[in-house]
């Protein structure tokens, strides 16, 4: 599994441990990919941690270019972010599988997020990226300081976010270009005096051909480095890159979410999942400052944002208090959740499963 991630490297530590709590020393933005291997329920010790070289030889640009019949020039210096584009699309063409850029949240440390990413792709059939920011992960004992601090982190992150999306919009577009193009003149061939049937016969082509979903799946206060990642002057997060964005139980203020909500941009669906139970959320609201108002992801008032479907996991079965409602334990007990996730994941057609709510304006899954 790859991680792109912000978070400094000690290769004198193990396991791991090498990816720690702290920044980058060159920067919060600065980037870094690290390849992970290993059973998930094995000790830390055991995981295999590599550093990918920053730069590319020109050797492994020319076989990526040839692979992929990419337009660049091999001369030009590519970096570790090429390797990764191309390993997890050749994967996910191979098993036409969809990929999931997952943002962890509050007190994370890296196995916590290998071990849910790992959980996901077992669970939805799925290839899970992380982007992986230096949340403390000081445990249940490190109470307020430790979530004030996240946030301090979380808030430096934002263009590490806005780098990383913008990343995976580039190099998705230069990896379908080729084929693309070569669609397109197969449409044009077979309808060269109507333009109509031209875009309807490609549009069935692409779906053939270019079948890989690109989704982004921002957790608790992993919406917080999505929420200020859109503040940013340079907001690369505004783009059009994912085909579904789901916030899951978001760790940020309800208050005046649909003027950042309403900034994202996606091919089909931004879903918002609530559950008002939710106990994480319920604990982290009694934190001082601002962090006392209704959390985005267990309040079911005000709800307002014009291109968010709020999806309302209140009082459905093993749901329970879950702050991880999309966990083995929640959806081995509810086929309906599953589902939901497993095509919110892929970006397939959910509505036909969703019941709308009129007097709250949520779906409750069905």
């Amino acid at each position: 599994m790859y991680f792109i991630t912000n978070r400094a490297y000690d290769n004198h530590l193990t396991g791991l441990d090498k990816l720690t709590k702290h920044p980058n020393p060159k920067g919060p933005n600065e980037l870094s990919a690290v390849k992970i291997t290993g059973n998930e329920s094995t000790e830390n010790e055991s995981l295999k941690i590599e550093l990918l070289d920053d730069q590319l030889s020109k050797e492994e640009v020319r076989r990526y270019k040839q692979e992929f019949n990419l337009p660049i020039d091999e001369d030009e210096p590519f970096y570790a972010s090429l390797k990764v584009a191309c390993e997890v699309f050749r994967e996910a063409k191979l098993k036409g599988k969809s990929v999931v850029l997952y943002v962890h949240g509050y007190n994370n440390d890296v196995k916590d997020i290998y071990e849910t990413a790992c959980e996901i792709e077992y669970l939805y059939d799925v290839i899970v990226v992380p982007f992986s920011w230096p949340a403390n992960g000081g445990g249940a004992m490190s109470g307020t300081l430790s979530y004030l601090a996240d946030k301090r982190d979380a808030r430096a992150s934002d263009d590490a976010l806005n780098r990383v999306i913008d990343i995976v919009g580039r190099y998705h577009r230069l990896l379908v270009q080729s084929t693309w193009n070569r669609l397109e003149v197969e449409a044009s061939n077979k309808y060269p005096e109507n333009p109509t049937k031209q875009r309807e016969y490609l549009a069935l082509l692409l779906e053939r051909y270019c079948d890989i979903s690109v989704n982004l799946f921002c957790h608790s206060m992993g919406n917080y480095v999505l929420k200020h990642a859109l503040k940013s002057t340079l907001a690369e997060s505004r783009q059009l890159v994912f085909d579904n964005i789901l916030l899951v139980a978001a760790d940020t203020n309800n208050e005046k979410h649909e003027e950042w909500v309403g900034e994202l941009r996606c091919r089909k669906s931004l879903y918002i999942t609530i559950n008002a139970d939710d106990f994480a959320l319920s604990w982290s609201r009694r934190k001082p400052g601002e962090e006392q108002k209704a959390r985005l992801g267990h309040y079911l008032r005000s709800l307002n944002a014009e291109n968010a479907l709020y999806i309302d996991f209140t009082n459905s079965k093993a749901v329970n208090r879950s702050h991880s409602y999309f966990d083995g334990d929640t959806v081995s007990r509810n086929k309906t959740v599953r589902r939901f996730f497993e095509k919110a994941f892929s970006a397939k057609n959910l509505l036909p499963y969703l019941e709308y709510q009129v007097h709250n304006n949520t779906y409750h899954p069905k």
